[in-house]
């Protein structure tokens, strides 16, 4: 979105003993239930979502419906 809001508090998605700048992925919830995700390394780039949509992907992260993309390939 053009007029992303610039008052959201930003939750990194990194391990605990993480060091450095990453690159992770951050998220901040705004107003009108939505959804804002960036990854460190390129902060001005915003993508928002609505949480409905959000929350149907996490419920599939936890279901292992994308666990293929995080398997290694010989």
């Amino acid at each position: 979105m053009a007029d992303d809001p610039t008052d959201l508090v930003w939750t990194r998605a990194a391990p605990e003993d993480a060091e450095g700048p990453g690159p992770w992925i951050e998220i901040a919830f705004g107003d009108e239930g939505l959804v804002h995700l960036r990854e460190t390394s390129d902060p001005g780039t915003v993508v928002t979502t609505t949480r409905t949509k959000w929350d149907a992907f996490t419920q599939g992260v936890r279901a292992g419906e994308f666990d293929h993309f995080a398997q290694e390939t010989p």
